[in-house]
């Protein structure tokens, strides 16, 4: 199979969709890979070591000319739509939940699209962990600087110090970015608070932290409860391929502190705060009702060195199956494979997506 790797063009996104090694491992299995030109610059993965690995180097017309699998970190953006070919795949990061226009362009075009964000495995989203885990690290690390009164916030230190309480932190979602963003809250020493519809979510947090955390149920009262007091307020919530749900609306804002910092990880996915909009990391917050609004659509693409080696990290075996079997016949004999699909032959094919947005869902086992 001809798979080709283009450079990341959304802005501040660093991460590239594969390192020299996964390289070295597909082209070792037979296939022929394509890395566009300074692809893995940002990442600190010079062309040399992709030539080193066997790779083709191109520019992104030729790429897109030949690849049958196209590898990426994000969503393609409008300047890429015309590239593509009619039926040719793509598995990237989709967040389809939010961009109407790509999904219009996958259906029209009948790319077979499958989105790391959508791949269940024993009930977890493996190829979604890694950034999560990292999204979820940084969360508090972005909200403790931006608490700083220079950018607007309350000027609280987060950690406290002698005869100063710590700060406040609530963080909303105990999955994989939760329960990491609640781990560096801790180490920070905040007072920290998790919540999560899910009890046996809870229950695991509250094991994992051995009860150093408050946990309470996701309701209405208690997020209104709880957000009144917080310095700090970290979006954590994931429905895989539909639209995050608003639990926190412009009015709740306004009973919170000034310049207290919220964080919305789920943004990829629409959001989980009613003033949440996308930001990049060159200017990455906003304020609304007196609070600060760290919204960055791509957290994780701020150290694409450690972001990129663990997505390929994950990736890979996934690539590796696509490619030796073909795109077909792998998601036709792996429910896995199956379970990242999202379009296929102009069908919306995954149900919750299809539902969020308002298209016909079509069981890609009845397309023949």
């Amino acid at each position: 199979m001809v798979i080709g790797v283009p450079k990341e063009i959304k802005k501040g996104e660093f991460r590239v969709g594969m390192t020299p090694y996964g390289v070295e491992e597909l082209k070792a299995d037979g296939h022929t890979i394509l890395i566009e030109n300074g692809a893995g610059a940002g990442s600190d993965f010079p062309d040399d070591e992709y030539r080193g690995a066997g790779a083709g180097l191109v520019d992104k017309e030729v790429l897109f000319g030949q690849a049958e699998l196209i590898v990426k970190v994000k969503e393609p953006v409008s300047s890429e739509y015309d590239l593509f070919r009619e039926r040719q795949a793509i598995f990237t990061f989709l967040h389809l939940a939010s961009v109407r226009d790509l999904i219009d362009i996958l259906l029209g075009k009948k790319i077979t699209a499958l989105a790391y964000e959508t791949l269940q495995k024993d009930g977890s989203l493996p190829l979604l962990a890694p950034m999560s885990e990292i999204a979820g690290r940084m969360a508090p690390i972005m909200a403790a600087y931006f608490l700083q009164r220079i950018y607007g916030g309350e000027g609280l230190l987060p950690t406290g110090v002698m005869g100063v309480e710590p700060a406040k932190a609530v963080v909303i979602g105990a999955g994989v970015v939760g329960a990491n963003a609640a781990r560096d809250c801790i180490g920070l020493g905040m007072d920290t608070v998790v919540m999560d519809v899910r009890m046996e979510r809870l229950q695991k947090v509250d094991e994992m932290f051995m009860g150093r955390v408050k946990t309470l149920p996701v309701t209405l009262h208690n997020i209104r409860e709880e957000i009144r007091s917080a310095d700090i307020v970290i979006g954590a919530v994931l429905i895989p391929g539909g639209r995050t749900p608003v639990l926190i609306t412009r009015d709740m804002l306004r009973t919170m502190k000034r310049g207290a910092v919220i964080i919305d990880v789920s943004i990829d996915q629409g959001g989980c705060f009613e003033t949440s909009r996308p930001t990049t990391h060159d200017n990455p917050i906003y304020e609304v009702e007196g609070i600060i609004h760290y919204t960055v659509a791509n957290m994780p693409g701020a150290y694409p060195k450690t972001s990129t080696i663990a997505l390929t990290n994950v990736t890979l075996p996934y690539i590796k199956t696509l490619a030796r079997k073909g795109i077909v016949r792998a998601f036709r004999e792996d429910s896995v494979i199956k379970s990242a699909l999202n379009t296929y032959e102009g069908f919306v094919v995954h149900k919750t997506l299809a539902e969020s947005m308002g298209f016909d869902y079509k069981n890609v086992d009845e397309i023949k």
